[in-house]
């Protein structure tokens, strides 16, 4: 039969006699109805969402319980923040968009501890590193920042009001720590004391002591918000990032500036990340520039210079987005929104390894002290690193936009993420020590 004829015909009937062989197919393997719907893989063993816009004033915040595999369901909302605890593998804590904060404890459902004042979104979730308690604030503005104080016994909000809030271990305010004129872009404790360190809008950085609440210093210096900054580990410096593309050093007690980090050798765009090295002798920055640099902190001179290794398709550099030291291994580590992770060799000044990504880095979290690194990024993937081959060697997905942060849990056998599309998800990582 021709094509023109069975055009002619309309519909065409198959007779036995039209049969040229037979298959046997097992009835297991016919496809059902509903597998015609084609969905994205999700490799996360337990799904959580988040706030719902639905409720007004509302944030939902749910600890996910490693070892039960449940799911809750509400209409999802941002979710800007994720906390494991560094004792309790199975409790983690996770914050959305709305007022309210919960820590829950892990086998007592009926249980919830609620941390009240919150007015606005609830962005950034610490545990005490005994793994007692929960950072959350309460403000009139979005809460910007969160800490705990080391010994666990307190807890710092900051808030784009400008205001600290201080809380005592069982979620009553202690006190409120005023004076700056901007809003808080971050809060950071003292390694050996109930001090806080706070970065502003308004240029300057405060430092409070949580005890009595008095201001301890004002650092004056920078000519635009102060975007990153911490103690040195051994709590004998600061080191503050700005918007001024500066980097500056100073000393606690007198507030004296140190060292001023800036010029050719620096970066030429405001600084975004700031990490320093377990020995408190050196300090990474990454810009909006796209480079990242190694500073000297005793002397306040940059030791080390990397540009962004891509180049964007419209000629402008691509923002680094965070930062980090090994914990073991004499490398640093940058990701940013040139969709790269790149390795670096510090005894070397070179890189190790470009690991190219999708889309641009968000977040990074060390597995441990490992050889093993988690990248989180805007397209929703969660992508797991061996550092010393370079290689990919795991990607999890199952969040439909962008990675916010990520935490991993005390026995390292859980990585956890929270994204924009309101939920958090657990992936299994114990393969990975």
């Amino acid at each position: 039969m021709t094509a023109h004829e069975d055009e002619e015909q309309g519909e065409v009937f198959f007779d036995e006699s039209d049969i040229i062989n037979e298959i046997d197919v097992d009835e297991e393997d016919l496809p059902d109805a509903e597998d015609d719907i084609v969905e994205d893989s999700d490799d996360s063993i337990h799904i959580f969402t988040g706030h719902t816009e639905f409720v007004v004033n509302l944030n939902l915040l749910y600890v996910l319980h490693a070892e039960d595999l449940f799911s809750i369901t509400i209409f999802p909302g941002e979710l800007y923040a994720v906390a494991c605890s560094p004792t309790d593998p199975v409790l983690v804590a996770t914050g959305g968009g709305d007022d309210k904060g919960f820590l829950w404890k892990i086998g007592h459902a009926d249980w919830a501890f609620e941390l009240q004042g919150h007015t606005d979104s609830v962005s950034s979730l610490a545990f005490s590193h005994d793994g007692q308690l929960l950072a959350s604030g309460g403000h009139t503005d979005s809460v910007s920042s969160l800490a705990f104080s080391h010994d666990g016994q307190l807890l710092a909000s900051g808030g784009f009001d400008g205001l600290v809030k201080v809380w005592d271990t069982s979620g009553n305010l202690k006190s409120t720590l005023e004076g700056p004129g901007g809003g808080i872009e971050w809060i950071r404790w003292h390694p050996k004391g109930h001090l806080i360190l706070a970065g502003s809008e308004d240029c300057t950085v405060w430092m409070w002591n949580a005890d009595n609440g008095s201001c301890l210093n004002v650092f004056s210096g920078h000519g635009a918000s102060v975007t990153c900054g911490d103690f040195t580990p051994d709590g004998k410096t600061i080191c503050t990032g700005s918007e001024d593309a500066t980097l500056r050093i100073w000393n606690p007690r007198s507030g004296e500036s140190i060292h001023v980090v800036r010029g050719h050798s620096y970066h030429t765009e405001g600084l975004t990340c700031l990490s320093i090295n377990s020995d408190s002798t050196f300090a990474i920055t990454g810009s909006k520039d796209g480079s990242v640099h190694v500073v000297n902190i005793t002397i306040g001179k940059v030791v080390s210079s990397w540009a962004s290794q891509t180049s964007s398709t419209e000629g402008d550099t691509e923002s680094i987005e965070c930062v980090s030291f090994a914990p073991k291994f004499p490398w640093a580590v940058s990701g940013g929104m040139d969709r790269n992770l790149t390795i670096w060799d510090l005894q070397n000044s070179s890189p190790r390894f470009i690991c190219n990504h999708e889309e641009g880095v968000t977040c990074l979290a060390w597995l441990g002290a490992s050889k093993f690194l988690a990248t989180g990024c805007c397209d929703g993937r969660i992508c797991i690193w061996n550092c010393l081959s370079g290689e990919c060697v795991e990607t999890f997905k199952g969040h439909e936009h962008a990675i916010q942060s990520l935490s991993v849990s005390s026995n390292l056998e859980f990585l956890v993420s929270v994204s924009m599309d309101g939920t958090a998800r657990v992936f299994e990582i114990r393969n990975f020590h």
